[in-house]
């Protein structure tokens, strides 16, 4: 077989895998997640057996290696069940899967050491283990390098102190990972990364923080107090934290972009449906130019996205993928979610500002989206300094 019919083999049994798990995926929804999102919402958390259901269907790992628990399938699986969970319009849900796999877990496969990776990922996969990482602080928010959270080396481990807001999945974690300053005077170079178990004393959790979207995500904060940790605890090198918050970015960007896609994708088609059902002055909806051109648009610039998003995950697999590429990618996402759906609910008229209709739940699901994972004003700064160099 030549080298271009294999290619053209390998892509066909890829298409038939992505498939298969498209399948799949969306069956566990409908069947797992679809009957009880709305009481899940109302109580600001899924329960935490869901987790449990995810692992046992295999939705969580699905790109790791299968001796770690995982199905050995690409990244792309990953995050194709990040934006088929969004497209559903569980936003709060998929925050919560991002975050566990798409974040947490590539960051211990990366980083980990061996034991590490056999103590976690398993567990992680099967839903026994729920991870967050704890990042942003109450005092600093996008400014990492003045996080004040410390760990100071004491005999056998570390010892943490400090607080964390907005963790998402904070309230269920079973492991954290925590950015701490284990070099005060260091700056950014004085960062390290530590897994916490969250049963170990001076680690508590407070009350949920109550949000206007993503109500089935739950969002804490999270507070170290003489927390010690063993020296085993330490994820990588000690004072390389920072280096590896921007090197995991891209994947986690790559997330954010698959949430958005499969958001505008979901709010547009339940606007098709609304617009060819609805009539005022005597005709559909559907069939005012505004709304043709309206629909048009987003389509148009949904595809657009979405080859971009492409684009940059061949370039992540190929290990080409850069923080000024996942910050386009994030910005114009992102923000092109916040728009589209906003233009989907303007269509609905009176009833899209009603619960009863999914797309308010869409556009109150979209407005974190360009706040968390790196706010659009940052994604903008990390572009211009790329083009123009550093300020100053």
């Amino acid at each position: 077989m030549n080298v271009q019919a294999q290619s053209t083999a390998d892509s066909a049994g890829g298409n038939q895998d992505r498939a298969l798990f498209e399948e799949m995926v969306r069956r566990i929804l409908q069947q797992e997640v679809a009957p009880e999102y709305e009481h899940w919402e109302e109580a600001h958390q899924v329960p935490r057996e869901l987790w449990n259901r995810l692992g046992e269907s295999g939705l969580l790992g699905v790109d790791l290696p299968e001796e770690l628990g995982g199905s050995g399938a690409g990244v792309d699986i990953c995050l194709m069940i990040c934006e088929e969970i969004s497209r559903q319009g569980f936003g709060g849900l998929a925050s919560g899967f991002n975050i566990h796999a798409n974040i947490v877990m590539p960051y211990v496969l990366h980083l980990g050491s061996e034991a590490q990776k056999q103590y976690w990922l398993p567990r992680m996969a099967s839903g026994e283990v729920v991870g967050a990482i704890a990042m942003t602080e109450p005092g600093a928010g996008s400014d990492l390098a003045a996080m004040r959270t410390t760990a100071e080396k004491v005999e056998g481990g570390w010892k943490l102190n400090g607080a964390k807001v907005f963790i998402t999945n904070g309230q269920l974690a079973d492991m954290v990972i925590i950015c701490a300053k284990s070099d005060p005077s260091a700056g950014a170079r004085g960062v390290s990364l530590f897994l916490a178990d969250t049963r170990l004393p001076g680690f508590s959790r407070g009350n949920s923080l109550r949000k206007i979207g993503q109500h089935a995500s739950d969002t804490a904060e999270l507070f170290f107090d003489d927390l010690i940790l063993p020296d085993d605890a330490l994820l990588g090198e000690e004072g390389k934290g920072f280096a590896y918050l921007m090197q995991e970015l891209p994947r986690e960007r790559l997330g954010v972009g698959a949430q958005a896609l499969g958001a505008i994708e979901g709010a547009l088609q339940l606007t098709l449906e609304y617009v060819q059902e609805r009539r005022a002055f005597g005709q559909r909806i559907a069939d005012f130019q505004n709304t043709r051109f309206t629909l048009a648009q987003i389509r148009a610039e949904l595809e657009m996205g979405r080859a971009y998003f492409t684009q940059c995950l061949q370039r992540y697999s190929g290990g080409e993928m850069n923080t000024t590429d996942a910050a386009a990618l994030k910005l114009m996402l992102s923000e092109m979610q916040c728009r589209a759906v906003d233009q989907c609910l303007q269509l609905f008229g009176g009833y899209g500002y009603t619960l009863e209709y999914p797309i308010s739940r869409f556009y109150v699901d979209a407005r974190i989206q360009t706040i968390y994972a790196g706010t659009s004003e940052i994604m903008k700064e990390v572009i211009a300094r790329d083009m123009l160099g550093r300020a100053g």
